[in-house]
This record gives structure tokens, C-alpha cells and sequence, in this order.
């Protein structure tokens, strides 16, 4: 109870810090914006319902029913009351105030009406869809203050470094361009509709917790919260807006070149670039990738479809953080190993530490840094030498993946072998 108490007085500090400096800017902050789709047109939609889905792991079939059918009364209800007052929805969804309110009406029943460890359990269960929403509200405000905040940007260096790979935005855009207009929507469906994947894996790593009477000790909404906690900052360290901004059509008067993905820039001495004060600055890492990374993950012990959903979703997501212009090639690498260092540390706090654990968080968390370093003061040599900068990026990344599955792989519980019973003297 101190440690969940705790979190959440941490979570709320961190949330009222952001609420001020997006209120600095003139924007409203997470809490107001959260607060707001309890009533007005909600922008999460389909992740408010994903988000009481968690909340109603906790219960019980009757009372999961009972949930969702309140939840979409209340929908139904403010849909009959917006057509009778002429209000017309042009931003956000229709619906998903029902399962805001429904999710913190459960807090609030908790809080009332149960004890012990029933309350702990069922406000933990809110507590998981109110972070997942929050996350997302965090997140916009993290975006904000970074065009804010980050005047110039670092895209000529990291293109320059690309090379080392061969620009890949530059080659696979050229590819869902030539797609046409259903491969550019099946790419951006995956790319919008990432967190809602993510509660699909987690649902099916939960569906124990109503019989269990607890949660599993890790699963992927931790992993998915901290990769959304932590990327930002790196944001805040390494500014970059992506090609289809720096060097493409979506900078406007700020880009550098529309070249984007036609012909790649080529600079010899890259240098700092200014940006406008609204583009956000969330390339490095590739944080998309870091969470479909996660989801693939997770989905490796779950039955057959769900294995390849999470296949498809990580291919799916690099595709369209490339196809569309947001993310260089070396983003994605950063992106798999800040990942993994991430997976690591918490698999290691949920299991307790040990030389295993450490010793794979720290080769990660190296080998990041020494991208980003790399990145940043190396990009010419990286262009200059491909054949030997491009392998060693893969060969630094694989690395860490390969470190990462052995290393998990000796924590599976073992499976003891079968004794056989003595066979007994036969009485005469």
C-alpha cells in the first residue's frame, strides 16, 4: 500500500509540473485535457474503452457486463443530448465518455464501498486505465514543451549518420508512396492505434487476475508506462523532427530542402538547424518503435495469433515510422535497444536484481549512449565509412537483443522432469 501510494503521489506531482509548463505556453496541460473528455468529445476514443477493459479485469463477469453496457448508456445518452442541442462533433470521437466515467466511478466505489485487498485490487485496476489515458495526455504536453523549449534540432547530423544504413525513411517511403492510398491507411491505422494493441497483449496477460485476486508482477502496461515516461527526456537531449519536416514538405518555409523521399540531402559539415515552435521533437529514440518492440515481446507467450499480431504490429510500425517521413533509420536502432534496457530493469526489479540482470542493463544502457554519441559526433565518419559504420549499428543492436533473450530465457521457471514411482513388490 506505501509503495502504490507513493507512485502515485510521484505521478501526480509529475502530472501538475507538466500541467503548469504547458499552462506557461498557453496551452492547457493533462489534467485539464483529461478532465475535459469526462464531458466533451474525448480525443482517446477507443483508448478510454481499452482503458476500462483493464480496469474490469478485476471483476467478475457479471459485474465486466454491468460495466460496459453503463459505459456505453452514457454514451448513448450524450450522443441523444448532443443531436437534441445541434451539437455537431468535429474534433475527437463520439463516444468514450462513458468509459472515463465509468473507470473512475470504480475508483471512487473502491474507495467507498471496498476494503482490504479487495480495494487495493480494484483501485490498481483503475489505476492502469487512468495511467494509460494519462500517459497519453502526458505525452502531447511532453511534445508541446519540446517545440517549445528546443529551438534548434539535430536532423542534419542524424541524416548524415543515416547513410550509414543507406537513408531507409528515404527508400521505404518511396515504397508506401507507391502503394497508393490502401497501404498508406493499413500503416497509418497501425501507427494510431499502437496503444490499443498494446492492451490486447495485456488483457491476455491479466485474464487470471479476477481469479488470482492479484496482478501478475510485470506485464506490458509497466513496460508501455516507462518507455512513455522516460523517451520524452531523451527528446528533451537529442532534438530532432524527422525527415518528412526537415527535409520534406511538412516543414514548410523551415525545412531545410523538399527532397523528402526523392533524393537524399547529403552535408559535409552538418550543422544545428532552427525550427518553428510547434513541430514536436520526437524522434530520437523512435519511441513507436519502443513501445511495437514491447508488444512483440509481450506476445511471445500468448498462443499462435496472438505471436503473429505482434509480428505483424513491429513490422507494421517500422514501416510506418519510415514510410511516412517521422523517423530516420539509426531512430529505430536506438529505439530497440532503449527498449530492451528498459524491459531489462524491470523484469529485474519484478524477479529481484542479480549480476544477470545488472550486467544486461548496463550493457543497454551502453550501447544507447554510445549510439547517441555516436550519432551526434561521428556522423560524418559514419557516412564516410558505410560498409563499416552500418554492420557495427546492427552488430551493437543485436548485441543487446541477443544478450537480452539469453539472459531472460535463464530466468523461464524450469519445468521439473516427471519422477516415476517405484514400482512395489508384488504381495503373495
Amino acid at each position: 500500500m506505501l509503495l502504490w501510494a507513493g507512485a502515485t503521489l510521484v505521478a501526480l506531482a509529475f502530472l501538475i509540473a507538466l500541467e503548469i509548463a504547458a499552462r506557461r505556453y498557453g496551452m492547457p496541460g493533462p489534467l485539464t485535457n483529461q478532465a475535459r473528455e469526462a464531458v466533451f468529445p474525448p480525443k482517446s476514443g477507443f483508448l478510454l474503452y481499452a482503458g476500462l477493459a483493464l480496469t474490469v479485469v478485476v471483476l467478475t463477469w457479471r459485474e465486466r457486463l454491468v460495466a460496459f453496457g453503463t459505459a456505453l448508456g452514457i454514451d448513448l445518452v450524450i450522443l441523444v443530448v448532443r443531436a437534441a442541442a445541434g451539437i455537431r462533433v468535429t474534433e475527437g470521437h463520439p463516444f468514450g465518455n462513458g468509459a472515463l466515467l465509468v473507470v473512475v466511478g470504480c475508483a471512487v466505489f473502491a474507495v467507498v464501498r471496498r476494503t482490504g485487498g479487495e480495494r487495493v485490487l480494484l483501485l490498481k485496476g483503475a489505476g492502469l486505465a487512468l495511467l494509460l489515458v494519462a500517459g497519453r495526455k502526458t505525452g502531447d504536453a511532453w511534445l508541446l514543451i519540446t517545440a517549445k523549449t528546443r529551438p534548434l534540432v539535430l536532423d542534419q547530423y542524424v541524416t548524415t549518420a543515416d547513410q550509414a544504413l543507406g537513408n531507409p525513411s528515404w527508400f521505404v517511403g518511396r515504397l508506401v508512396r507507391a502503394s497508393g492510398p490502401v497501404g498508406a491507411h493499413i500503416l497509418d491505422y497501425v501507427y494510431v492505434q499502437l496503444a490499443v494493441a498494446a492492451v490486447v497483449v495485456a488483457l491476455y496477460q491479466l485474464r487470471h487476475v479476477a481469479a488470482e485476486r492479484r496482478f501478475p508482477r510485470h506485464h506490458l502496461v509497466r513496460t508501455f508506462l516507462t518507455i512513455g515516461l522516460l523517451g520524452p527526456g531523451i527528446y528533451m537531449v537529442f532534438p530532432l523532427v524527422g525527415p518528412l519536416f526537415a527535409f520534406g514538405p511538412g516543414g514548410g518555409p523551415w525545412a531545410a530542402a523538399d527532397l523528402w523521399p526523392d533524393t537524399v540531402p547529403v552535408f559535409t559539415t552538418p550543422a544545428v538547424m532552427p525550427f518553428d515552435g510547434i513541430t514536436p521533437r520526437n524522434c530520437m529514440p523512435s519511441l513507436h518503435t519502443a513501445w511495437a518492440t514491447a508488444i512483440f515481446i509481450h506476445s511471445r507467450n500468448g498462443p499462435r495469433l496472438l505471436r503473429y499480431a505482434g509480428t505483424f504490429w513491429l513490422v507494421a510500425t517500422l514501416g510506418a515510422t519510415l514510410g511516412f517521413g517521422y523517423h530516420y533509420g539509426v531512430d529505430l536502432v536506438a529505439g530497440v535497444v532503449f527498449t530492451l534496457t528498459i524491459e531489462a530493469a524491470l523484469r529485474s526489479s519484478a524477479r529481484g536484481w542479480d549480476h544477470s540482470g545488472t550486467r544486461l542493463v548496463v550493457h543497454g544502457a551502453a550501447v544507447f549512449t554510445a549510439l547517441l554519441l555516436s550519432y551526434r559526433f561521428l556522423p560524418v565518419e559514419m557516412a564516410r565509412y558505410p560498409w563499416l559504420a552500418g554492420p557495427l549499428l546492427i552488430l551493437a543492436m543485436a548485441s543487446v537483443i541477443l544478450h537480452y533473450f539469453r539472459t531472460t530465457n535463464l530466468w523461464q521457471p524450469k519445468a521439473k522432469p516427471a519422477v516415476r514411482p517405484e514400482p512395489q513388490p508384488e504381495l503373495v
